[in-house]
């Protein structure tokens, strides 16, 4: 593992947008230097004999049927309200420029 320098935790804390007094990076350094130490200690696990997990409760296909319902109203009858429409939709100011 490559030793993490001071410059190094300024630039994290600059990219995760921290503003650090002096006394408090050593203490930031020490906590990453821990944070990286364990990641090391997780990628030296030998995991070859086992499945990846991708789901641990046992339910399949817990989505609902892709159905149209009627709820007995037109579309017209819900845009009847509208103060502005186009079309068949409602018309709305632009969101994003």
């Amino acid at each position: 593992m490559a030793k993490l320098t001071k410059e190094d935790v300024l630039k994290l804390a600059k990219l995760s947008r921290l503003q650090l007094k002096d006394d408090e990076i050593p203490e930031l350094h020490k906590d990453i230097d821990a944070i990286l130490k364990f990641v090391e200690e997780i990628q030296s696990v030998d995991l070859k004999d086992y499945q990846p997990t991708t789901q641990v409760t046992g339910l399949q296909n817990v989505m609902r049927a892709d159905e149209a319902i009627n709820y007995g109203v037109s579309p017209e009858e819900l845009l009847k309200n509208v103060p502005n429409k186009e079309k068949g939709y409602i018309k709305v100011r632009r969101v994003l420029e």
